[in-house]
């Protein structure tokens, strides 16, 4: 009989232990997947958030225009009462330059709020205006200085934030996040109270700090843009655009441990449908990529800089070339013209495992020089793609792909855009990819500032004085 009972007893333990591991394990996906669609939805809304930034740099907004739809968005994004912007000045102080719904300001202030001439909110916004903060004081002040964004779940018992007698002007939960582009913090966006009534979580901490990275990089191109609204509209639009060019476009090649990097870029007019960028992974890994935008002028260079600033954000946040450009292709889907497009390739150089793993979206075919005894026997890296923009997502992932090969010591890589290969002479006959492959065979001493001076000069000499020149971009990687 007892063993009967022991038997039972250990069945019964066993089938509770197994639904206690069941329900754990159900628990943990139900978990992942809930963090997968919390991400899903960051990336949404900061695409949206630089879209709409985007936007209003093309409409040519003032500065504080473009603060005040800051505010705005991020209200509006973050499910906020209430939201600020502090510009830091150039003596180091700060100044709430745009706010929206009824934020608080950030000292004690004596005057009554029971004011028969003006509005609560207009009266706020007046305070506000006025209110300059000093160098490190207060949370946004310390926030300005450090570049360090700060988190408060429960303002009641946090002793940094300013406590109001108006219950109007309670705080309950904030999130100050630091405008930062190229290492200069511009000012603080400063979240206040979600309209939940709970406090703000981590993940709105995330997406806080996503858009105040946004806003920053769109208030220094929109900094580029407005030097020049003086001059006529047509005259403006051109140099304006190429401005915001000129942010996006690295001046330098990159230094990279393992690597030689030069490149050359020559606009056909003012504004330019090319680009390129390089990205620093991790110690071993660093990616490049070189792009061509259908058409030109302002139009394409518009395109170009919001597909520049997608292609940062996705490089960072996936691991293969084919799955950057399927995120990115998603995203362009919907705002690119129909009768525009992209053609771009990227690749992932490994320098640990001596790598090159690339995807290309409908553009020219990279060049490999491998090398050989006595010249650099030339491979054209071909992959499946199609160009960003001009087909469906299912489509456009069915049909990418991800290639690798070998990069080793002296071998070079050459990227390049059709303005090189398509180059014509007084007959209209095309400079070739025939040319160009054999003008890399020859490189084999060569270092890639002389490779690509040497082709430029080549191409010079090649071109006639009157044919029409498309953009012309040149990148090459050597591999030292």
């Amino acid at each position: 009989m007892n063993p009967l009972i022991y038997f039972f007893a250990g069945l019964v333990l066993g089938l509770f232990a197994w639904n206690l591991s069941r329900k754990k394990s159900n628990t943990e996906k139900s978990k992942l997947k809930d963090q997968k669609i919390l991400l899903q939805q960051e990336k949404e809304i900061v695409v949206n958030f630089m879209h709409n930034l985007a936007v209003a740099i093309g409409e040519g907004v003032e500065r504080k225009d473009l603060y005040q739809r800051i505010a705005h968005t991020a209200v509006m994004t973050t499910g906020a009462l209430s939201a600020c912007v502090y510009e830091k000045l150039k003596n180091g102080k700060l100044q709430s330059i745009a706010s929206e719904g009824l934020f608080p300001p950030q000292r004690k202030f004596k005057t009554s709020l029971e004011d028969p001439s003006s509005t609560r909110a207009r009266f706020l916004e007046k305070i506000l205006a006025s209110e300059i903060l000093e160098d490190g004081e207060g949370i946004i002040g310390e926030v300005a200085k450090t570049g360090k964004a700060v988190y408060v779940p429960q303002a009641s018992i946090d002793p940094r934030v300013v406590k109001h007698d108006d219950p109007s002007l309670v705080l309950r939960s904030l999130i100050y996040s630091p405008l930062i582009h190229d290492d200069q913090i511009l000012g603080v966006l400063v979240v206040a109270n979600p309209t939940n009534g709970l406090p703000f979580s981590e993940t709105d901490l995330s997406l806080v700090n996503s858009l105040a990275e946004q806003a920053a990089l769109a208030i220094k191109n929109s900094d580029a843009m407005n030097l020049r609204l003086e001059k006529t509209r047509m005259d403006s639009d051109l140099t304006l655009a190429r401005d915001v060019q000129e942010l996006f476009l690295a001046k330098e090649s990159p230094e990279f441990k393992g690597l030689e990097i030069d490149t050359q870029y020559v606009p056909s007019s003012q504004v330019s449908g090319d680009f390129y960028d390089f990205y620093k992974l991790s110690t071993t890994k660093f990616a490049v990529s070189v792009a061509d935008v259908s058409g030109k002028g302002v139009p394409a260079s518009l395109l170009m800089a919001l597909c520049q600033t997608n292609l940062r954000h996705y490089v960072k946040r996936s691991k293969t070339p084919r799955e950057i450009l399927i995120q990115l292709n998603h995203d362009l889907e919907e705002r690119i013209r129909e009768d525009m497009f992209i053609t771009l390739i990227l690749a992932i150089i490994d320098t640990h495992s001596n790598t090159i793993t690339y995807a290309r979206a409908g553009h020219e075919p990279a060049l490999l020089g491998k090398i050989n005894q006595q010249n650099l026997k030339v491979e054209k890296l071909h992959g499946n793609g199609m160009a960003l923009g001009m087909v469906p997502s299912d489509l456009f992932e069915e049909i990418i792909e991800d290639q690798t090969c070998s990069f080793k010591k002296g071998d070079m890589l050459v990227l390049y855009t059709d303005g090189v290969t398509e180059s014509q002479d007084h007959s209209k006959e095309e400079f070739g990819l025939d040319r160009l492959c054999e003008k890399l065979k020859n490189a084999k001493d060569k270092n890639p500032l002389s490779f690509n001076s040497s082709l430029m000069k080549s191409l010079e000499e090649f071109s006639s004085i009157s044919s029409e020149k498309d953009d012309l971009t040149l990148l090459t990687v050597k591999r030292m």
